[in-house]
């Protein structure tokens, strides 16, 4: 009679825990549902603090070594994106995770650049590069194929962890937003500046619901570490070009001007809308109050020499490229320091 009492009083037990367990994952999908509905609801996040800097991990960044892909890995070709401007396509890992590949320029540049907006305390998509990969089931590529090699070997590859579709919130504006007026915002027009990131579109910043929270993110960082400039002068992963740029434009009592050039070519005058916003992009690094600057630059100085470092291998350079790119990072973190 007692085992009776018992199995039965243990039922009750899993079966109320079932219970609860049903109405949090209802009441969670409930609130799920509705911040896709209302995304202008929620909280708006641009930074968060990555704790100690002197001991992040610029290797692996935001997704840390547990989260990155396996060099040797097992990964199967799933579908190409011709519509980007770089080479790109989706694989699956051996654990279901899907991945966005990215070719070409942008993708050793965008791997060091998510390192130290991350760093900063900015949030920044999950990226690793992987120098070779191997790609089950790659069909010919209608971009990129002088990147790939027979058997399915790819070369150069940045991998960014997909987000689930219904978590994307849109996109934001550099002039319009919840962050206007905030250190925060001056301080990511600051590493635009530092990172020599030219291709400041509004698509290429993305609104991400993630909880109970619109994540604001730059999206597309592939326009870095090169020559900021016009369609036919700008570079991208550049080092010499990095190197001979310059940094600081102006500085007034409580002003900081940076130097970004985006201006098109007069001829490009023809095509107005993108004139328009690349010329009103060069702003987006101006006029940035110095108190801000300053709060950037005292994060950044606890970045070690050997992080910095990190940073660049985490995007594959190496030699006197590395040695060169990590020159210069701290020299202008320096130069923000003496501001």
């Amino acid at each position: 009679m007692r085992s009776t009492l018992s199995t039965a009083r243990f039922t009750l037990v899993l079966l109320g825990g079932l219970l609860v367990a049903s109405t949090n994952a209802a009441s969670d999908q409930k609130e799920a549902t509705a911040a896709r509905a209302n995304p202008a609801s929620l909280v708006g996040t641009l930074w968060q603090d990555p704790g100690p800097i002197a001991t992040l991990d610029l290797i692996n960044g935001v997704g840390d070594k547990a989260h990155a892909p396996a060099p040797a890995g097992k990964f199967t070709f799933a579908a190409e994106d011709d519509s980007a401007t770089s080479p790109k396509f989706d694989v699956t890992d051996s654990s279901g995770v899907v991945w966005k590949v990215k070719l070409g320029d942008e993708s050793q540049a965008e791997t060091a650049a998510t390192r130290f907006l991350w760093a900063a305390g900015y949030l920044v998509d999950e990226v690793y590069y992987l120098k070779t990969m191997t790609v089950a089931g790659l069909p010919e590529l209608k971009r990129g194929r002088e990147f790939v090699s027979p058997g399915g070997v790819v070369r150069g590859a940045r991998l960014e962890r997909r987000r689930p579709s219904d978590t994307k919130g849109g996109d934001w504006d550099w002039f319009e937003n919840p962050f206007v007026g905030t250190k925060e915002l001056s301080g990511l027009r600051v590493m635009m500046a530092l990172l020599n990131s030219w291709d400041l579109k509004r698509m290429n910043n993305a609104v991400y619901v993630v909880g109970g929270a619109r994540h604001y993110l730059v999206s597309d960082l592939g326009g870095t570490f090169g020559r900021s400039g016009d369609a036919m002068t700008r570079t991208k992963g550049a080092p010499k070009d990095y190197e001979e740029s310059e940094f600081i434009a102006k500085t007034r009592p409580d002003t900081i001007d940076f130097v970004l050039h985006s201006r098109p070519h007069f001829l490009g005058v023809v095509d107005v809308a993108n004139y328009r916003e690349r010329t009103k992009m060069e702003q987006i690094t101006k006029g940035i109050p110095r108190a801000d600057v300053q709060w950037l630059a005292r994060r950044l100085s606890q970045l070690t020499g050997e992080q910095i470092l990190d940073g660049f291998r985490a995007a594959g350079f190496d030699g006197a490229d590395l040695e060169m790119f990590s020159r210069v990072m701290q020299r202008r973190i320096a130069a923000l320091g003496a501001l």
